[in-house]
């Protein structure tokens, strides 16, 4: 499984040993200079646009007029939810929205690989060293003696002092824990800095586990090439959680990312580099055709007191990295949606849509602002009696959506008369039945690809499962997967296709014999995907129809009209409920809440204001606040 890419694994510190001995000399970055490796750059980015285009159904940029269009920049993006895919996503945008080309920091085992390694050497990346890429089986296995000393770790025929290095990672097995070591005793007792977390910790206390060491990895010359393209104007691109996952929430940031953009400036005054924090706001990340909303958010500025603390050494530079990172993550909070989990969101996802001023089509740019206000709102007042009252309404009414197999837009049904239902019922199955016979050859060349990437991705979701602690169901790597293999897939299927149609029409005369026979296997190579484009969207419309049969099948059962109209009753409830709650409380936290929703009557009553973007050009809007 190939790693994503990340920023380096480093410290608050940044050890005498690893800074550079003298300023980065002037060198050319792909950014700064337009060379062939840029022309190749632009090349590469634009065919994999043409890929996400057809895996995606929306991409939408916002707030990207606030990039800068020169001098140095660090973009700095989260949630890393869709592992190879967000760093060429990210290069995209800000090659067509700033003019801007990015190298991303990748892990260097993945530029081992023959595909991927070929990519990110063209569109210049920096490689990374792991140290779990790095770890191998060490001898005996270690255990905690001491419940009340969880930074001691003990060993059963182990050899620590030979084994392992201070600085150096233990890595349990079956992938429980990883901890840092801060002191070898001897060959059967070190020291961690900082303690297993509690899965480790029950499971070290209860057993004696076998584990692998890692090295401890310098990345002096990371750095130094970090530096250096700062140092001319260029963009470096990190993901601060360290990797790819799939959970609700962010992961804790490595320090990487504020070394980097205070040593930048500590060795180079001149350097002034901005953070720009970028969301990566996904809806359902891992399915064919989702959607995505890419939020640029205000470039940071390093402040001049931090930078000086850096230089200083010892804690005062711990102090400035720390502070720096806390800067950071607040930027990344502002533009990203977060949940402490999977059922909180789904619990702020359907009070948004039960808000009474939703009741219409939105961009997906208000979507995300929206689920972002109101996960701010629950945080700030998650022990308030009436919201925890509010919630466990919401998820009654979640589950109920789910028993009877409909969507929250969809209960509306209830209201229609059996007629009118029988008769949208009839006339979708015929809408279906047609757009499926168009569809067919496409579904039928394209059944190959669309088989074997399912699979795969899913294997590679397993494997990589077992291989990590923070991911949940791994569906980080799934889409990943499924364009890899279908970008090698399916060029040679159509080959395939292509040559069989060819010899077909030679061999029964099909076509005048003065034509050249490769005319005729380039018209079979853009015929067949043009065909299986078609059935793309064909089938993408014939989806929508189908998801709503059910309801409209259910609304004619007798069984279930009674609970379906029980629904709808419920559903007006908690939308007046959920209306008053959020009116109420809105101004507290959001000022600007009233004021906005009065000067907004017309469009969104009750509702926040919409500013049209002033960096958008195809009708985008931003959210004012």
């Amino acid at each position: 499984m190939p790693s994503d890419p990340v920023e380096p694994e480093s410290k608050p510190l940044l050890p005498d040993d690893e800074k550079p001995t003298k300023k980065p000399e002037r060198v050319h970055s792909i950014d700064t200079i337009l060379t062939f490796q840029a022309w190749i750059y632009d090349l590469i980015i634009w065919s994999w646009s043409v890929v996400f285009d057809l895996f995606f159904r929306e991409i939408r940029p916002r707030g990207a007029y606030r990039i800068p269009r020169h001098g140095p920049i660090i973009f700095v993006a989260a949630p890393h939810a869709n592992q190879f895919i967000d760093p060429i996503m990210l290069m995209r945008l800000i090659r067509n929205e700033a003019g801007r080309r990015v190298s991303f920091l990748i892990a260097a085992a993945s530029m081992k690989r023959k595909f991927i390694g070929t990519i990110a050497k063209a569109i210049n990346t920096i490689p990374v060293a792991r140290a779990q890429d790095l770890a191998k089986p060490a001898s005996g296995t270690v255990y905690i003696k001491d419940r009340s000393d969880t930074e001691t770790l003990y060993g059963e025929n182990t050899k620590f002092t030979t084994e392992c290095v201070v600085g150096g990672l233990i890595m349990l097995s079956k992938n429980v824990g990883t901890a840092e070591i801060s002191e070898i005793v001897s060959d059967s007792e070190l020291k961690l800095k900082k303690p297993f977390k509690d899965k480790a910790l029950d499971a070290l206390r209860h057993d004696k586990l076998t584990y692998k060491s890692a090295p401890k990895i310098q990345q002096k010359e990371v750095y130094e090439q970090v530096f250096h393209y700062l140092n001319n104007g260029g963009c470096i691109g990190i993901f601060p959680e360290g990797g790819s996952h799939d959970r609700p929430d962010l992961l804790p940031l490595k320090a990487g990312v504020a070394i980097m953009a205070l040593g930048a400036i500590d060795h180079n005054p001149d350097c002034n580099v901005k953070i720009v924090p970028c969301g990566m706001n996904y809806f359902h990340p891992h399915k064919f055709r989702s959607r995505a909303v890419v939020e640029f958010g205000p470039p940071l500025d390093v402040p001049a007191d931090l930078v000086a603390k850096y230089h200083e050494g010892g804690e005062a530079r711990r102090t400035a990295v720390s502070t720096m990172l806390g800067m950071v993550q607040s930027a990344l909070l502002a533009v990203t949606v977060t949940s402490p989990d999977y059922d909180t969101m789904m619990v702020i996802q359907a009070a948004r849509r039960l808000y009474k001023p939703l009741h219409k089509k939105f961009p997906i740019s208000l979507t995300i602002e929206m689920n972002r206000r109101l996960i701010v709102g629950y945080t700030h007042y998650k022990n308030d009696p009436r919201i925890i009252h509010l919630r466990e309404g919401v998820t009654r009414y979640n589950q109920n959506l789910r028993h009877l197999g409909i969507l929250d837009h969809q209960v509306e049904y209830a209201t229609m008369s059996t007629g009118v239902i029988a008769v949208k019922l009839i006339y979708r199955s015929l809408k279906l039945s047609i757009l499926l016979l168009g569809a067919l050859p496409g579904a039928i060349l394209f059944a190959p690809v669309f088989i074997a990437t399912k699979k795969i991705s899913k294997a590679k979701a397993a494997q990589a499962l077992k291989a990590s602690t923070v991911k949940v169901q791994a569906r980080d790597v799934i889409a990943t997967w499924k364009i890899l293999v279908a970008l090698g897939l399916a060029p040679a299927l159509y080959w395939v296709y292509a040559l069989l149609a060819t010899w077909i029409t030679w061999k029964y005369n099909l076509v005048p014999q003065f034509r050249p026979i490769w005319l005729v296997t380039l018209f079979f190579l853009i015929l067949f995907p043009m065909i299986t484009y078609a059935a793309l969207r064909i089938g993408e419309i014939g989806m929508d129809i189908f998801k709503s049969l059910k309801p409209l099948v259910t609304c004619l059962n007798p069984n279930k009209t009674t609970s379906l109209a029980k629904l709808r009753i419920t559903r007006e409830e908690l939308s007046k409920e959920v209306t008053e709650m959020i009116n109420s409380l809105g101004p507290e936290l959001f000022p600007e809440f009233d004021s906005h929703r009065q000067n907004s009557q017309q469009l969104f009553p009750e509702n926040t204001m919409l500013l049209p973007d002033e960096n958008a050009t195809d009708g985008r809007y931003d959210l004012a606040y």
